[in-house]
């Protein structure tokens, strides 16, 4: 059965990542994690060196470089899609000249609106995520008048702006935020609402793994015990329409996402 859905690893080269901080930190772990995640069924492996948990700081674009570059460049030759997490015009070109052919920018290039042009002049891929506020603020008191509304409000401007600037709309990504200055009530109204992110005509890529509201709701203190609710929430998402994974347990994720293809079989796929 030709597999409908695509699994993006997290590989974090960071030392505050709010899941696996500090694990993979060092470019040698990095590299040796990402290959893992490939074997294990990622097709698309997210490389990050700036966290954006909430309440984190800004990393300087030549500590992000530092960070990246290696794992980028020897992880480019695995076969997978190399994607690139930043939000700065200089890591991203350095990245893709690297061997990435995909940008996750949580700013949805509202941070470093040259992005845009730079993914439509190599032919990348990207993911546009929304987020209220930045890192450090995102958490504090969100509020909407619709959380799905907005949300979808502002990842079609997103996804216009791109288009006006040369990215051709197959090659992106939309990416409701999960977690990105949202209350629990408003992650389980995305959640139950994906298909209305789906019908604005992109990919939809979930970013839910071991996030806190998973605790929230079944008492997990521990993010590397969460990969049941991660699995629970993707599973209703691919139902619902989303077609791309970010997760840091792939085998256990693909696993669910293989059975739910093939017993769902939802229209369009």
């Amino acid at each position: 059965m030709p597999q409908t859905f695509e699994i993006m690893g997290v590989v974090n080269v960071t030392p505050d990542s709010f899941s696996d901080g500090g694990e993979w930190f060092e470019a040698d772990a990095a590299i040796s994690h990402g290959l893992q995640l490939a074997a294990e069924g990622a097709t698309i492996l997210d490389v990050g060196g700036e966290s954006t948990r909430p309440r984190a700081l800004p990393v300087p674009a030549d500590e992000e470089l530092r960070r990246t570059i290696p794992p980028v460049r020897a992880l480019a030759r695995t076969g997978a899609t190399i994607s690139i997490d930043t939000t700065k015009l200089a890591v991203a070109e350095a990245a893709l000249n690297a061997g990435a052919g995909y940008v996750n920018d949580v700013t949805a290039f509202r941070a470093a609106p040259d992005l845009a042009g730079l993914v439509a002049d190599r032919r990348a891929r990207c993911c546009l995520m929304h987020m209220l506020g930045d890192p450090r603020t995102m958490q504090e008191d969100p509020r909407y008048e619709d959380v799905v509304d907005d949300v979808k409000a502002f990842l079609l401007e997103r996804a216009e702006f791109a288009v006006r600037e040369g990215v051709r709309e197959d090659r992106i990504d939309l990416d409701p935020g999960i977690g990105f200055g949202k209350t629990l009530d408003h992650n389980l109204e995305l959640l139950r609402r994906v298909d209305e992110i789906v019908a604005l005509g992109f990919r939809v890529l979930i970013g839910v793994s071991r996030k806190s509201f998973i605790h929230r709701l079944a008492d997990v203190p521990d993010p590397h015990d969460r990969a049941p609710g991660t699995i629970a929430a993707n599973v209703l998402a691919y139902e619902r329409g989303a077609r791309v994974f970010r997760v840091h347990d792939v085998a256990q994720a693909r696993q669910a996402l293989a059975v739910a293809a093939a017993t769902l079989v939802p229209d369009g796929a």
